[in-house]
């Protein structure tokens, strides 16, 4: 089966109305791999290859590939759970997952695993992403190449130190405090969750996964980590960390003041958004002060006197304590209850 989709078509931004109906035990439940290609030619067969029975559909996304990898899969490809999907132009790796999502949503699936082309993800571990979901323990999964020293050691030295300052970056803008390695492709959703994200802001291309991770928190979706290994074996990824850094970084921080607004102020007062705002006050207001003062001393050629040093390191001091009051709070935050088992009830 394929489809061919132009940009903007109502198969594209169809609102997710529907919830698929909850399978208990799992054992009925349809399962879709969704899996985004962009000169993926050279893997994509093999992946496909070792896709297990769990899954019941597979939809191969052709995100406008140079290499018409949507045409080779469906001359070489004789699998009938395989749905080959194109694009008339690149949407970026983001675009062309929620492509997916819709697709494998409509035909009445319950869990979508996405999974990239290049055959970096060992589908042998799709069934630890998806049992979390089935047993209603978690809305996402993803995989996590850092939960053990023996995990890492085929993964390159620069990913390893650019995964790490990324991790930090996500923890803070998504409020995830419990997850690690953000930029990890290999995940599994509920997509009852879908009906209650704003797809159309969520970034379509490499920031994809650590903007889903915000949007999730923001409608507080349990968010669970599988850990497994790095596999590299030659294949050439279409990400380069040295060139994402400094745009996720900028999205990150964006990300964090939004987090903060929406769900502290916005959507809830309690004693945290009052350590937060009193914090960032103090802080503040104290730094300013100590600023003026020391550039004022410094240009009259004078010592600033021990009491206006304190009145400028008093305030920051507090600010701090509330601050990090307010970070404790934000750590135990992290949601524990499933979108899918609360809609339930």
């Amino acid at each position: 089966m394929q489809y061919l989709f132009a940009p903007g078509s109502k198969q594209m931004t169809s609102p997710f109305k529907k919830v698929p109906p909850i399978d208990e035990d799992g054992a009925n439940a349809k399962i879709a791999a969704v899996i985004p290609c962009f000169r993926a030619r050279k893997y994509i067969l093999k992946v496909l290859e070792g896709i297990g029975n769990e899954i019941s559909a597979i939809y191969v996304i052709d995100d406008h590939c140079p290499e018409n990898t949507g045409d080779y899969v469906t001359s070489s490809c004789k699998d009938p759970r395989v749905v080959v999907i194109r694009h008339q132009r690149n949407l970026g790796v983001g675009g062309a997952i929620i492509t997916g999502y819709q697709h494998a949503y409509n035909d009445g699936a319950i869990i979508a695993v996405k999974m990239d082309g290049d055959g970096q993800m060992n589908p042998s571990y799709i069934p630890d992403l998806i049992n979390p979901l089935l047993s209603g323990e978690s809305d996402y999964t993803k995989g996590n190449r850092f939960g053990g020293v023996q995990y890492l050691r085929e993964m390159p030295l620069l990913r390893v130190f650019g995964n790490s300052f990324l991790s930090f970056c996500s923890k803070l803008s998504s409020g995830y405090w419990n997850i690690l390695d953000p930029t990890n492709g290999f995940t599994a959703i509920h997509l009852s969750v879908l009906s209650i994200l704003p797809l159309e802001r969520i970034s379509k291309k490499y920031f994809f996964e650590s903007d889903l991770l915000h949007h999730l928190n923001i409608v507080d979706a349990v968010v669970t980590d599988i850990p497994m290994p790095a596999r590299y074996r030659g294949e050439r990824s279409n990400l380069r960390i040295y060139k994402v850094v400094p745009e996720f970084l900028i999205k990150h921080i964006y990300n964090f003041f939004r987090r903060l607004v929406v769900k502290y102020f916005m959507r809830n007062i309690s004693i945290a958004s009052l350590e937060l705002f009193l914090g960032t006050l103090f802080f503040i207001s104290g730094l300013t002060f100590g600023l003026y003062h020391w550039t004022e001393a410094l240009i009259a050629n004078y010592f600033v006197s021990s009491g206006t040093v304190m009145l400028a390191a008093l305030p920051m001091i507090i600010g701090t304590q509330l601050l990090i009051a307010f970070l404790s709070h934000d750590y135990q935050n992290v949601p524990k209850t499933p979108i899918h088992r609360r809609a339930k009830k």
